[in-house]
């Protein structure tokens, strides 16, 4: 039975639009029995204060009793950055796919290019390209899901030697502060479409925990 007052948002990344999550959202859809929205933004042309406003806007429409968030790599601190500014929400979970919470190594790299600096956007530029100390120490449980099939443009810029998807080093999906971490082999858009990513976000929405360990 679905419930009218839960929804889920899915929160993209960079160069994404929302609908390359449509499978994702699909599989949530079903396993929680509740509607899935994709919130879409202009990472490269707005700053996080701006998206996290808009956020906030697109939560207030919904008028939930219950939101929880799903952010994708980017998509996981444009959520970090509207829980901070917007603090008093309805209840919820939050899993963040591939986020790079604590640095990105790849983003530093393609920020030595003015060229790509511009591509990135201004998000970024205020997000990865200078050095961010952040914790998890909002009221709501966070789960944080990280691939390790190290396949991506991110791998060319970054020359990873650690374990990765390809994009974002495992390393740097490690945020403290969050309520269960697991490892999944899969690569950075990969988890988009991986059954088993989303069975552990559904999981973890639902119970509070991962069902790996």
């Amino acid at each position: 039975m679905s419930d009218p007052r839960r929804h889920v948002i899915y929160v993209h990344g960079l160069w994404m639009s929302g609908g390359e999550g449509l499978l994702l959202r699909h599989r949530l859809s079903r396993e929680l029995g509740c509607a899935v929205h994709a919130f879409s933004y202009a990472a490269v042309t707005h700053g996080m204060e701006e998206i996290a406003a808009q956020l906030q806007e697109f939560v207030r429409d919904l008028d939930p009793a219950t939101v929880d968030l799903v952010g994708h790599s980017l998509g996981g601190l444009v959520i970090y950055r509207f829980l901070e500014r917007y603090p008093r929400q309805p209840p919820g979970r939050v899993v963040f796919l591939g986020s790079p919470c604590v640095a990105s190594k790849a983003a530093v790299q393609a920020g030595h290019s003015q060229f790509m600096t511009a591509l990135m956007g201004r998000s970024v530029a205020e997000e990865l390209l200078t050095p961010r100390e952040r914790r998890w120490r909002f009221d709501r449980p966070l789960g944080v899901i990280a691939g390790s099939y190290s396949f991506g443009f991110g791998q060319l810029l970054a020359g990873f030697e650690e374990e990765s998807d390809g994009t974002v080093a495992v390393s740097e999906t490690r945020l403290p502060g969050a309520s269960d971490h697991i490892v999944i082999p899969v690569s950075h858009m990969g988890m988009l479409v991986s059954a088993r990513v989303a069975r552990e976000t559904g999981h973890f929405l639902k119970e509070g925990r991962f069902s790996l360990r």
